[in-house]
């Protein structure tokens, strides 16, 4: 009787082990929280499934890290886990919240880069949104190693960085950052190509020529007007005589544009010195600006000045040109 009672005894212990042992598997496995608020994790580069399931318990959106790691190990998650931010929640159970991160959907950030922004304004955005070091950007911008990856004949990716309403996740590096902003223009350039090619305009010369209409007026229906004045300055070969670019030139403008600065023959974007575009792009212009080059509104303006208004006052001749100067702006140096 003794000897059975014993084994009894053993055997309830045992059932009694296993239930304590289910009742705790399911407690780990269980939400840590089920009123739990989403909150951002961060899944540091290269990081061990072993690392990330202690920082899911220490930051409470679980119950165990060991159970985490288990049920990682068990699907075979162990170094797959894609790094960036997830908005997780202790509401969710450790075998969400690891589908979750095998999913690779990280939390992306708006930020809107308009067109007319320099490489430098750009890269200022981007770095007080807290997507990119503004000094690593600005290397990324100038090195040839991805511009030649990008197939970009250029000397930097200035005017090539697209404007656009971006959703991007922190934790990219500079360089995957430029990759991303370029690749819209590239798209756009794609259909444009021929085209271009047709008329002899390389690349380089539509963005150039797009990023200076981009800056000389924000009218949408007068962007074909300015490329048409561009366009046909540049046929006479004549000067464009373009502010903005001269602007570009000038280290620390102070918003005022002198005389000098318009003799400043040292100036390589001083448009009032060269008779041809200048080296490369002075801004970011946008798809209208692009398509405006290669699709220049059919008239024989040579001349432009602004209404201030927004609109500007277009002639054909210097006469007229004149004329339209004295009315809207006495001052005007074009």
């Amino acid at each position: 009787m003794r000897r059975g009672g014993l084994l009894l005894t053993g055997a309830a212990l045992a059932l009694l082990g296993a239930g304590v042992a289910a009742m705790s598997l399911r407690w780990a496995l269980s939400a840590a929280d089920p009123q739990g608020a989403a909150i951002v994790f961060t899944v540091a580069p290269g990081e061990s499934l072993c690392a990330i399931a202690r920082n899911l318990e220490h930051e409470k959106l679980v119950r165990s890290a060991r159970a985490v790691e288990w049920i990682g190990r068990l699907r075979g998650l162990d170094g797959s886990l894609r790094r960036g931010e997830y908005s997780l929640s202790a509401a969710q159970s450790p075998g969400e919240i690891l589908s979750h991160l095998a999913s690779g959907d990280i939390v992306n950030y708006p930020v809107v880069l308009p067109e007319g922004f320099t490489a430098a304004q750009i890269g200022a955005r981007l770095a007080a949104a807290g997507l990119v070091d503004e000094t690593a950007f600005a290397e990324a911008v100038h090195d040839p190693a991805l511009i030649a990856s990008l197939g970009i004949e250029a000397d930097s990716l200035e005017g090539y960085l697209f404007p656009e309403t971006y959703l991007l996740p922190k934790g990219l590096s500079a360089d995957e950052v430029a990759r991303i902003l370029v690749q819209p223009l590239l798209h756009v350039w794609r259909d444009l190509e021929p085209l271009a090619a047709k008329q002899g305009f390389s690349q380089h010369e539509v963005v150039t020529l797009a990023s200076i209409v981009e800056k000389e007026t924000g009218v949408p229906e007068e962007r074909a007007l300015v490329a048409a004045v561009f366009r046909n300055r540049l046929g006479r070969r004549m000067r464009l005589e373009s502010d903005p670019t001269v602007i570009y030139g000038i280290a620390g403008f102070d918003g005022n544009l002198r005389r000098k600065d318009l003799e400043n023959e040292g100036n390589p974007y001083n448009t009032y010195r060269i008779a041809a575009l200048p080296p490369g792009p002075i801004a970011s212009p946008g798809a209208a600006s692009l398509r405006a080059v290669v699709t220049p509104a059919p008239s024989k303006y040579l001349y432009f000045v602004a209404r201030n208004d927004g609109t500007h006052a277009f002639s054909s001749t210097l006469r007229d040109h004149s004329r339209a100067v004295e009315r809207y702006q006495k001052n005007s140096t074009r």
